[in-house]
């Protein structure tokens, strides 16, 4: 699409809005920006005016005229009335990732979605890239970096055929138009955004869509073990070629024993190399390693950056021992299903802290995954129902993570693990899950 001279609403700023707004500015777009916040709060204000951005609230004012298109921010959510009402009047909707898609260049695109571990699986994948392509390879999306602003800083509006790793949530996956992966996967499925979505089913459709776009000239990286991925793949058929990875079948593509990571039966990296714990993260290497191998990346590059990788921040980090207790901090975890995981990754007794902002996700199946958890406290906006749901009677509730960690040091033996795993955002008493993760350890380094 030619953007020179087409009204264009930006809807949110943060980020994202800012990127999708400097980049529009290059094509020669009217821009508008509607922002939720009153005028005297935005920083960015004095910037946008000097160049030519109008800044208008999102009420009526949004409706009184017409745009060529809206770019909208992923974190406002689709079902706000002021969103149906602008695609009632048959204004299209694109996201900030689709914006970029249709201006760049042609690039080769690597997709990541699922529920959890995609930051860990993008960033894996990322650093075999880069060590494979110095230079032409980019990170991006819901990692933190806009795919826009990667465009203008790298002029991918002039350069093609670099390779861009994107980790998509399900919000940048809604309002997709044309965006297409060359290799994508959905890692993993389970009950989550129930605050943002209108039905679990809805939030399994969005995932769907990474691959609505892909044709046989693509592949897709299918987790076989995953009933819920399988379930909706049935649903919605992917036209692509398919590889398949799986921790428990000798029938995938990408398989694992004691010793290796298999491709096509044949071990391509040792356990041996891995140094994040879990076999949820043995999954996250294996689908990594079947990507960077369909691109033409040959295993001892993997190898070798997979041996140099240590974790992402803010998930199952190792922060600190003390009196032979281990504390970690997995902010990340922000539903059910990842904390799960993460309580999994340990042999030893955890003392599990949970809690936050409530997001409405049932914990009750979650007790037959938790026979090494020896004590739970819940702290926050849904200490009272996690604690409840997870540990009866046996859990202990408080008001804030300074006192639930005082209490897990308080019960915690030599041996044990102290494990911040919330099962749900940050949003009660912190404004992201990294100031939440950054002040648990602060807090710990001063016991």
């Amino acid at each position: 699409m030619d953007y020179f001279k087409k009204k264009v609403l930006v809807l949110g700023l943060a980020r994202s809005g800012m990127a999708a707004i400097k980049l529009l500015m290059k094509l020669g777009a009217e821009i508008t920006l509607s922002e939720s916040k009153p005028k005297e709060q935005i920083e960015e204000l004095k910037w946008l005016c000097e160049n030519g951005v109008e800044v208008i609230g999102q009420g009526d004012e949004l409706f009184s005229r017409r745009f060529d298109i809206v770019v909208k921010n992923p974190g406002i959510p689709y079902k706000a009335l002021f969103i149906k009402r602008l695609e009632e009047i048959g204004t299209p909707i694109i996201t900030e990732t689709e914006l970029a898609f249709q201006t760049a260049k042609r690039q080769r695109y690597i997709a990541i979605t699922g529920t959890n571990g995609k930051t860990t699986t993008a960033t894996i994948t990322y650093n075999i890239f880069k060590n494979a392509f110095p230079g032409a390879a980019y990170l991006a999306g819901n990692i933190g970096v806009p795919l826009c602003e990667v465009v203008l800083r790298e002029n991918l509006m002039e350069k093609e055929g670099r390779f861009i790793i994107l980790e998509m949530s399900n919000f940048q996956l809604l309002h997709i138009k044309t965006f297409k992966p060359e290799i994508a996967t959905i890692i993993n499925m389970a009950p989550d955004h129930l605050d943002y979505m209108e039905s679990l089913d809805d939030y399994y459709k969005s995932k769907t869509l990474i691959y609505k776009n892909m044709d046989e000239d693509s592949v897709f990286i299918k987790n076989v073990d995953d009933p819920i991925i399988k379930e909706y793949m049935n649903l919605f058929p992917a036209k692509s070629k398919i590889k398949t990875v799986s921790l428990v079948s000798d029938c995938a593509d990408f398989t694992v024993d004691e010793n290796a990571i298999c491709a096509y039966g044949t071990p391509v990296i040792s356990r041996g190399d891995i140094k994040i714990a879990g076999m949820h993260n043995v999954q996250n290497i294996m689908i990594s390693a079947a990507m960077a191998s369909t691109a033409g990346i040959d295993f001892s590059c993997a190898r070798k950056a997979i041996a140099s990788f240590k974790g992402v921040e803010h998930r199952i980090e190792f922060v600190r021992k003390l009196n032979g207790v281990m504390y970690y901090n997995d902010s990340k975890s922000t539903n059910t299903h990842a904390t799960a995981t993460a309580v999994k990754a340990f042999k030893e007794p955890v003392i599990l802290l949970v809690g936050g902002h409530e997001k409405g996700l049932p914990a009750h199946g979650l007790q037959k995954e938790l026979t090494n958890v020896k004590k739970v406290i819940g702290f926050g906006e849904c200490a009272k129902r996690l604690s409840k749901e997870l540990a009866g009677d046996g859990g202990i509730v408080v008001r804030t993570i300074d006192e639930a960690l005082l209490k897990a040091a308080e019960a915690a033996e030599a041996g044990d693990v102290v494990l911040l795993s919330p099962a749900a955002s940050s949003f009660d008493q912190f404004v992201s899950y990294e100031e939440r993760g950054d002040y648990f350890k602060r807090l710990v380094h001063l016991l």
